[in-house]
Parts: C-alpha cells; sequence; structure tokens
C-alpha cells in the first residue's frame, strides 16, 4: 500500500501533504522532528490520508491536494475537522453599510 497524508500544523495553522509506503512510520519521523520540512511546524496533527495500491496513484493524488483545486476539495472535505482543530468556527464576516 502506499499513502497520500495531509498533517495539520497546530503551531502555524498550515497543512502539510506527503506520500508514504509506510504511514505509521512516517508519521513517527514526523512527531519526533526527523522531517526538516516539518520538524518546526510540530505538534501536527493527522487530518486525512488516502491509500492506494500503486505508489504512481499516491503521488498523483499529493500532487491534486497541492494543486489550487486539491486545497479546495480539502479545505471543503475537512471543514468540520479543521474547525475542530483549529478551536473556533470559520469566520464569517460582517456587511457594513
Amino acid at each position: 500500500m502506499h499513502y497520500t497524508y495531509v498533517l495539520f500544523s497546530e503551531r502555524d495553522g498550515r497543512l502539510y501533504t506527503g506520500t508514504t509506503s509506510d504511514l505509521r512510520a512516517r508519521l513517527k519521523l514526523h512527531a519526533v522532528g526527523n522531517v526538516q520540512l516539518t520538524r518546526l511546524r510540530r505538534p501536527l496533527t493527522l487530518l486525512y490520508y488516502q491509500a492506494c495500491l500503486s505508489a504512481d496513484d499516491a503521488y498523483r493524488g499529493e500532487r491534486y491536494l497541492k494543486s489550487g483545486r486539491g486545497g479546495r476539495y480539502l479545505r471543503t472535505r475537512l471543514a468540520s475537522s479543521l474547525a475542530k482543530v483549529r478551536g473556533h468556527k470559520l469566520e464569517r464576516h460582517e456587511v457594513r453599510d
């Protein structure tokens, strides 16, 4: 199995998307700071993952989730989870005259 996964950084509130063939081992590496891109962004929370039989499909999924359309998909798909980890509801802006 190959996995595409999305982590939420509690430090900066941003998402990290990656691909791996061993999800549990990769999450441990992220947690202890052995992944350079997320070392300073810990603690991290796993928000989403998808399993693929092919590494090519997993990499294709990663590229999609990193695109503009994929980012919109994630924000829509994970709206409840993002609100929970961010600790507040989505902001609503008032229209002023």
